[in-house]
C-alpha cells in the first residue's frame, strides 16, 4: 500500500502550524531530497490536495519519481491564488456574473457561485496618457480613465461587494507584476483549517505571461489563458505535463558597468539556443549570492521570451532581505523555518539532480542592447554603431 500521509506540526517560536512535510515522505522516498525547489513545491502542493477527487495517488507517485517519468503524464495542481490583469480579469468577472445570473435563473441560490481561491485583479492595462510633464498629470489621466470606462468599474465595485476572495486595485496602484512582487507574494501561506493553522508554499496562476516575474522572489507562478483562470478559480485544477527542469548554474558577478538588463538579454539569447520550451528553468550557484530579488525578477520575467513555463529562484538570505526591504518582515520567521523543514531553502552546497545543468557566467555579460526585433538577439554595445 502506497503511503503518502505527510502531515506533521512544525512549531515556529510559540505557534504551532500544520503542514505536510516533504521530510517525512522522503524517509520513504528518498530522490525527494534531490528534487529541483520547483518540483518540491508542486510535490507539497500534490500532498496537501491527496484527498480531492481530481489526484490519484499514482499522480503523486509520477512526479516524485519525476525525471524518470513519461513526460507525456499529467499532473495536477491547484494554485493557492489568481493575478488578473484589467483586460483579461473584467471578462472573467463577466463570466462569473453571467453564471450567477444563469443559476438564478434556473432556480438556484446565486451564493453558491463564487472564487474558490483569492483573486487578485490590478487594473494597469488600459491606462492612456493624456498629460504628462506636470504636477497635475497623474489626477487628470486618473479621471479620464474613469469617466471612459465608468461602466467597468461599476462591474468591478459590484464584484468586490458581492465576490468573496476578490480584490481590485485601481488604476493608480502600479504595474501588476511589481503589485504582486511588492506587495501581494507571501512565499510561505497560512490559513486556518478545523481549528488548526496551516502553512503552505504561496503558488498562483496569472492572465498575463509575464507572471513568472513573481518567480524572482521564489513563489512558484506562471501566465495561463482567461479560461484556464476562471476555471482555477470556480474550483478546478490545473492540469500541466510532467515537465523537463533546467538548471542554469550561475557563477561569477557582473562587471562594473554591465546590468540587470545585460544579464536578463544574455540568458534569454543562451536559453534561446538551449531550447527549453515547455521547460521549468530553475536558477542555482554562487551567483545567487551577488543577486538581489529585483534582478532576479528582471530574469524571471523574461521567461516567456526564453520559453520556459517558469525561471524560477530558490528561496535564501536574499529573499528573506528583500521581505524585510517591503515591509514583510513579520514572514520571514515562517518562511526561513518552513523552508529549511521542507528542504527548499537555497544551500549552496546542495545541487539538485536536473534534466540538464547549463552553465552561465556573469563575469562575461557585457553591456548590450536589445533587438531590433526580438530580445534575443542583442547588440554588444561597443560594436554598435549610432
Amino acid at each position: 500500500m502506497v503511503d503518502l500521509d505527510a502531515k506533521t506540526i512544525l512549531k515556529i517560536k510559540n505557534e504551532n502550524y500544520l503542514i505536510h512535510s516533504l521530510k517525512v515522505i522522503a524517509k520513504t522516498y528518498q530522490q525527494i531530497e534531490r528534487m529541483p525547489f520547483c518540483i518540491k513545491i508542486l510535490l507539497e502542493n500534490m500532498l496537501r490536495h491527496k484527498d480531492d477527487v481530481y489526484i490519484n495517488k499514482y499522480d503523486i507517485l509520477n512526479l516524485i519519481n519525476f525525471d524518470k517519468t513519461d513526460k507525456s503524464k499529467a499532473i495536477t495542481f491547484f494554485p493557492e491564488r489568481v493575478v488578473m490583469q484589467d483586460f483579461t480579469g473584467v471578462p472573467a468577472i463577466v463570466d462569473i456574473a453571467t453564471l450567477k445570473d444563469a443559476y438564478a435563473f434556473l432556480g438556484g441560490d446565486p451564493k453558491k457561485v463564487d472564487l474558490s481561491v483569492p483573486v487578485d485583479l490590478i487594473i494597469d492595462h488600459s491606462i492612456q496618457v493624456d498629460q504628462y510633464g506636470t504636477i497635475k498629470a497623474m489626477d487628470y489621466n486618473l479621471a479620464k480613465e474613469y469617466k471612459r470606462n465608468m461602466e467597468r468599474y461599476e462591474l468591478i465595485k459590484w464584484a468586490s461587494l458581492s465576490l468573496k476572495n476578490f480584490r481590485a486595485f485601481p488604476p493608480n496602484a502600479g504595474i501588476v507584476h511589481q503589485v504582486n512582487l511588492e506587495y501581494l507574494g507571501e512565499v510561505v501561506k497560512t490559513k486556518k483549517i478545523n481549528n488548526e493553522k496551516m502553512a503552505f508554499f504561496d503558488t498562483l496562476i496569472g492572465t498575463d505571461s509575464h507572471t513568472t516575474m513573481i518567480n524572482g522572489l521564489s513563489i512558484f507562478g506562471f501566465g495561463v489563458g482567461g479560461i484556464e483562470a476562471e476555471a482555477v478559480i470556480l474550483g478546478e485544477p490545473y492540469y500541466m505535463k510532467i515537465p523537463n527542469v533546467i538548471g542554469v548554474r550561475l557563477k561569477g558577478k557582473l562587471k562594473e558597468g554591465s546590468t540587470p538588463t545585460d544579464l536578463a538579454l544574455s540568458i534569454t539569447n543562451e536559453l534561446r539556443k538551449n531550447n527549453v520550451v515547455d521547460s521549468f528553468v530553475e536558477y542555482f550557484g554562487p551567483a545567487l549570492n551577488h543577486l538581489s530579488v529585483p534582478d532576479r525578477a528582471t530574469i524571471s520575467n523574461m521567461s516567456p521570451e526564453y520559453g520556459s513555463t517558469v525561471g524560477f529562484f530558490p528561496i535564501d538570505n536574499q529573499t528573506l532581505e528583500y521581505l524585510e526591504l517591503t515591509n514583510r518582515s513579520h514572514l520571514i520567521d515562517l518562511i526561513e523555518a518552513y523552508a529549511k523543514h521542507q528542504g527548499v531553502f537555497y544551500d549552496s552546497s546542495y545541487e539538485p539532480e536536473y534534466s540538464k545543468i547549463i552553465d552561465f557566467d556573469l563575469s562575461s555579460i557585457e553591456p548590450s542592447l536589445a533587438g531590433p526585433s526580438r530580445p534575443q538577439d542583442k547588440i554588444i554595445l561597443k560594436g554598435s554603431k549610432a
